[in-house]
Formats: structure tokens, sequence, C-alpha cells
């Protein structure tokens, strides 16, 4: 039976993106029911939809792969997950002076909503827009609604970018990829809701995702967002940085996986089999590799250590820093950032209860994250409804002719034919039949005289 009720969403990433479909039980638990990977070589640079055809036949490939899981269902909506370098967060504060004996109201607080949502910042979009936190007469209120006071302020933090990244992301998706947009949700901050804690929050942690294109940073400080930044340096830099070393693409992203280390070590230096681009196989010293690996880890952690710092929060990250997507994968990352950054760094895992215990495997894998993250952040039916089609009406069947109250007549007998016996005449009737034509023989004649 095809599913007719279901969350789908698509993780727009540089390399890759991800579509994962699922449903959520009523402790709000999600249930893996597809997903699948689409490279996206073409079509998104640094998280940024460039090219709307390309990205648009990924994401119909994608939809088609997901949709041949899914028992006949089809998918009419998606959520999306975007990023790209031009991403940041944006301080805006909008207040209101209610007077001696002012009271706060809901009707204030949407006042002051709707008067945050009006404000344009220059050449940029508002993305989403952060729950604010309130200061009544100078002082921190997190539930101001019934406070009396002179001054209310609410401190919204915005999320922008690029006028286009919307646009583009719409036209990809929509416009010609055909699949209606459910949402566009800011793939650091859905990540962040399924890998931190309130707990996390509230005491200060940092999330750091090292991506292929960019690595987004996102700081967050008394159970609120307190900053978002985007370095447009990724990981696949770190893949182009070793094709200098006469190896190809794909031959390098292998390298890097398997053997790349943020931190090169002499100690542990030894010859690594390697394909070369004529096809044959040679040696290459791993010193060598994860020289060119740190060199370029070590240009993207300088910029990650500047956001932080830059932040003010970095000396209050009571939960210390916590990293994902694929970079992060490099061997001794964690150990070399928490000795730069003093506190504790730990790879990203989805929280317990957000993915149903036979999907723990799925959960445990970083490359779907985000994905996942999306599918917590959805509500609407992403199934097609396809109305059921109407039985077809019986043919009525014809009525029986009520037979006739009157007897039937009854079939008729033929009697056989009884042949009679010729008998020969007497003598007395021949004299009689004699007498009788001499008489009608005269009267003619008589007749005829006359």
């Amino acid at each position: 039976m095809a599913y007719t009720n279901f969350i789908a969403a698509i993780d727009l990433g540089t390399s890759h993106m991800v579509g994962m479909v699922g449903t959520k039980d009523a402790t709000g638990a999600l249930s893996i029911i597809a997903y699948e990977v689409e490279n996206t070589s073409t079509g998104i640079r640094r998280g940024y939809v460039y090219n709307v055809k390309d990205a648009a036949t990924n994401i119909k490939r994608l939809i088609l792969k997901l949709e041949n899981k899914l028992d006949g269902a089809k998918i009419s909506k998606v959520y999306v997950g975007i990023g790209g370098q031009s991403i940041r967060s944006l301080d805006h504060v909008v207040s209101r002076v209610l007077g001696a004996e002012g009271v706060v109201t809901e009707e204030i607080i949407d006042g002051l909503y709707a008067e945050c949502k009006a404000f344009r910042p220059d050449m940029l979009a508002v993305l989403d827009v952060v729950a604010p936190a309130y200061m009544v007469d100078g002082k921190p209120e997190p539930n101001p609604v019934g406070v009396l006071c002179h001054r209310i302020e609410a401190r919204y933090k915005l999320i922008v970018g690029r006028p286009a990244l919307r646009l583009n992301v719409s036209n990809s998706v929509t416009g010609l990829a055909g699949i209606d947009i459910a949402g566009i949700e800011i793939a650091p901050l859905s990540l962040g809701d399924v890998v931190l804690s309130e707990n996390e929050k509230d005491l200060g942690c940092a999330l750091i995702n090292f991506g292929a294109g960019v690595t987004s940073v996102a700081i967050y400080k008394g159970g609120k967002l307190i900053d978002l930044s985007v370095v447009p340096l990724g990981s696949n830099l770190i893949t182009k940085d070793i094709t200098a070393l006469h190896v190809v693409e794909s031959e390098a992203e292998r390298l890097k996986l398997t053997y790349g280390a943020a931190k090169a070590d002499r100690e542990h230096d030894m010859e690594i089999p390697l394909s070369a681009a004529d096809g044959s196989v040679r040696k290459l010293n791993l010193y060598e590799l994860n020289s060119v690996v740190e060199a370029r880890m070590d240009e993207i952690l300088q910029n990650v250590y500047a956001r932080l710092e830059s932040s003010g929060a970095l000396p209050s990250l009571g939960a210390g820093v916590v990293i994902a997507g694929g970079g992060s994968a490099l061997k001794g990352l964690p150990a070399l950032m928490s000795e730069r950054l003093k506190m504790e760094v730990r790879y990203a895992i989805i929280r317990k209860g957000i993915v149903a215990g036979g999907d723990t495997l799925i959960a445990s894998n970083p490359e779907f994250a985000t994905a996942i993250g999306l599918l917590a952040q959805g509500s609407l039916n992403c199934a097609y409804y396809m109305p059921p089609k109407p039985e077809p009406k019986p043919e009525p069947k014809p009525e029986p002719v009520a037979e006739s109250a009157q007897p039937k007549p009854e079939p008729e007998v033929k009697k056989p034919q009884v042949k009679e016996k010729r008998k020969g005449k007497n003598l007395w009737t021949k004299i009689g039949e004699k007498l009788q034509q001499e008489l009608f023989f005269d009267d003619d004649l008589e007749n005829k005289k006359k």
C-alpha cells in the first residue's frame, strides 16, 4: 500500500544533496522511510544555487530515487535546507515606550514582531527571524506579557543573505523541477536543533559544520542563538590541493577520507598506494599528503577561531564546541581544536528521541544529520494526494417479465386420420340416382324452351 502521509526534505549541499522521507509518531519521533544522495558537482557552489537548470536536474533525479522506495506514492512538496557564504545573523532592536502605568500585552508583543518583519536591510533579504530576547526597563525578561514597565525592548536576531539565495532555490525546485516548497529552512539552525540539547544552548555552545563548500559557525548562549556566520572555505579545497600531488580529483578525495589528518605527523610516516592518472599504481608519502591537508585545514580553522572570538562568547561556552560535516572526519581534528580553544570539542550526534529506535544507524551518520534536522522542522504532509477512483456502477439487470395470469392454451393434439372404406352402391341407390338425373334434365329442357 502506498504511503499517504509523510514529510520530505532536501539538504542542498555543495558536493551532494541528501533527500529524506519520514513520518512522525505521537511523540514527534521520526521514522525514516527513505533516503538518497545525489551528486551536485554542478549547480551549487559554496552552498549557493548558481545554475538553476543543473540544480533542478539533480533535484528531479533525487526525487525519483526517493519515490522508487515509496511503494507507488509521489512527493508533491519538500522542505529545503539552505546555507551559503552570504548567510549571517544581524541584530535588530525594536522598542516601545508604554508610559508610567504601562502593561505589556500580547498585542504589544505582536506589534513589535510586525515592525521587525517590515525591516529591510540594505542589499540583503531577511530569511528568518529568531525568537527575540526581551528587555523590560533595561532588565532581561523571558516572559514580559503582564509585566508593568515604562519601556520594553525586543532584541531580534535576523538571518539574512543574498536576495537571490531564496529566489534561485524556488526557481530550481518549483520552477524547473516541478516540486512545491513546503518551507525553506536555515540548514545550520535545523542541524543545531537536533544535535544540541537545551542545556547545551543555555550553558553556551558553538556548533561548527565543516561542509564541502563552506564552514558555518552557530553560537548559542542563554538558550538562544547569539551569532551565525559562514566561512567561505570548505573541505573541497583540501581535495583540490591534493590534486597538486599529480592525483586526479576522485583519487584525491579518497586519499583525504582514508588517510587525511588535521596535523601531519612524521613519527607515523609511511608509504601509501594510490592510482596515478595513467592507471598505474605508485606510492605517496603519508607525511607529504598530510602536510598539504594540514596547511589548508589550518587556514579554515584560523577563520573559525576568528569568528568565535569576534562573537565575544568564546570565554563563556560552558558546553564547549560541537563539530559536524564531512570535513570534520579528518583524523585528530577534535584534539587539535581542543588544544587551541582550551575546551571540550566533540562530534555531533543526533539527540535521543529525535529518531525512532530502528533508525539509529541512519541517525549516527553525520552525512544525514542536517536532513534529519529538516524533517524534524517539518509539519506539512508532503505526499501527493490522489483522489480515489470512483467504483464503476454495476449495470442494471433486466427485470424479469411477469407471466400472464391467463392459462396457456393447450397444445393442439392432431387426431389420427381414419380412412373410410369405400362402399359399393346397391341397386336401389343406382336406380334413384338415375331417376334424379332425368328429372333435372327435363327441367333444364323446359327452361330452355321458355
